[in-house]
C-alpha cells in the first residue's frame, strides 16, 4: 500500500529522512482493527519522529501520522484515539502509554491497524478532514482549556503562537465555550486571522496585555515563557504542551511564579472520554477545525514543508482513497 513514512533519523534536516512509497499493509490481530484511512492529518510530532525525538532508529522505517479519520472493517465512519497503551486495551498490561508512531505504524497510509479500544465513532456532522483534525491537537488543546487549566465561561485565556494546530484549536474552542481570548503572533496576517476566529485582541510575542488573564496556554516554550508568566494574575495557571522554540527559556521567573503562587501544569494529549466529549462538542455547537490545506497523500512532501517553514494557519489534512 502507499504510505508516507520515515525512512531515516535527520536531526538537522528532518525532511531528509521523509520517503514516500509502498509499505507491507497491516494483518489484522486479535483485539485491534483495521481502518481505510479517508483523511489524515499532520502535527509537528510527525516532524519531532523525523529527528529521532520518541522514534528510536531501530523502529524504521515507520510510517508516519497520528490522527486519521476513515471506515473500518464494518464499513462504519470512525475517528481514531491515537494514544496508545493508556488502557491495556489491545496491548500488554504494563506498556507504556505512547503515542501511534512512536511504536506503532501510523496513520499516512491507505490503510492502518490500531486497538479496537481507540475506534471511535464519527459524528455525520462532522466530514473525514474536519473529524482527522481533532485527536491530536484539538484534543491537546481540549484538555488543555477544559480540564488542565480548569477556566469557566468568562474567564480570561492567552493563546501563545496563533497560527499552529493547538494555538489555533485554542482560539476556536476557547471562544465558543465563552472566554475572553488574547493571542500573539509575529505574524501580522495571523494576527488578524485570530482575531476573525475569536480572540478580542491579538498582540506581537511579549507585548502588554490590556489585562492579566486566568490562564496562559503555552506551545511554544522558551521565546514566549516569560511573557507567558509575566501575563497571569496572581493565582493564575500556565498550560504547556509544547516547546517549539526550545525548552530551555533564558528566565525562568521562578520569583514571579512562587510570590503571586501560579501553577504551571504540564499536558499531554488527552484521554479517550476527552475525545469523545470534543467531537460531541463540534457537532452539537456546530464549532469546526480549521483547515489550511488539503493535499493528496501523494504530495504529503508539501504538507511538511508548509508545516516546517510555520506558514500554514490551521491544520493539513492528507487525503487518500475514494
Amino acid at each position: 500500500m502507499f504510505a508516507v513514512y520515515a525512512a531515516r533519523i535527520d536531526r538537522d534536516q528532518p525532511l531528509a529522512g521523509l520517503e514516500l512509497g509502498e509499505r507491507p499493509a497491516p494483518e489484522a490481530r486479535p483485539g485491534w482493527s483495521v481502518v481505510q484511512v479517508r483523511a489524515a492529518s499532520l502535527n509537528h510530532h510527525d516532524l519531532w519522529s523525523l529527528r529521532g525525538v520518541g522514534l528510536p532508529e531501530d523502529r524504521l522505517p515507520m510510517i508516519l501520522g497520528c490522527d486519521a479519520a476513515g471506515v473500518d472493517e464494518d464499513g462504519n465512519e470512525v475517528v481514531l484515539h491515537s494514544v496508545i497503551g493508556q488502557s491495556g486495551h489491545g496491548v500488554g498490561p504494563r506498556e507504556p502509554r505512547s503515542i501511534l508512531t512512536e511504536r506503532y505504524q501510523g496513520t499516512f497510509a491507505e490503510q492502518v491497524a490500531v486497538p479496537t479500544w481507540n475506534v471511535l465513532p464519527k459524528p455525520k456532522e462532522l466530514s473525514f478532514e474536519e473529524a482527522a483534525c481533532l485527536p491530536t491537537a484539538w484534543l491537546t488543546a481540549y484538555r488543555m482549556l477544559f480540564t488542565n487549566a480548569g477556566v469557566r465561561p468568562g474567564d480570561s485565556v492567552l493563546v501563545q503562537g496563533a497560527g499552529g494546530g493547538v494555538a489555533t484549536a485554542a482560539i476556536v474552542l476557547g471562544k465558543a465555550a465563552g472566554l475572553r481570548v488574547f493571542a500573539t503572533s509575529r505574524d501580522e496576517a495571523k494576527r488578524k486571522r485570530a482575531v476573525e476566529l475569536g480572540a478580542v485582541e491579538a498582540v506581537e510575542p511579549g507585548a502588554r496585555l490590556p489585562q492579566r488573564v486566568d490562564a496562559v496556554i503555552e506551545t511554544v516554550g522558551a521565546a514566549t515563557w516569560s511573557h507567558s508568566v509575566k501575563s497571569l494574575r496572581p493565582g493564575g495557571t500556565l498550560v504547556i504542551s509544547g516547546a517549539t522554540s526550545g525548552d530551555r527559556p533564558s528566565h525562568a521567573e521562578l520569583t514571579r511564579i512562587f510570590f503571586l503562587e501560579l501553577k504551571v501544569v504540564g499536558s499531554t494529549m488527552g484521554t479517550k472520554d476527552e475525545l469523545e466529549d470534543l467531537l460531541s462538542f463540534c457537532a452539537a455547537t456546530g464549532v469546526r477545525p480549521v483547515i489550511d490545506e488539503v493535499l493528496p497523500m501523494e504530495r504529503a512532501r508539501e504538507g511538511f514543508e508548509r508545516m516546517e517553514s510555520g506558514g500554514q494557519f490551521g491544520k493539513i489534512v492528507l487525503t487518500a482513497g475514494a
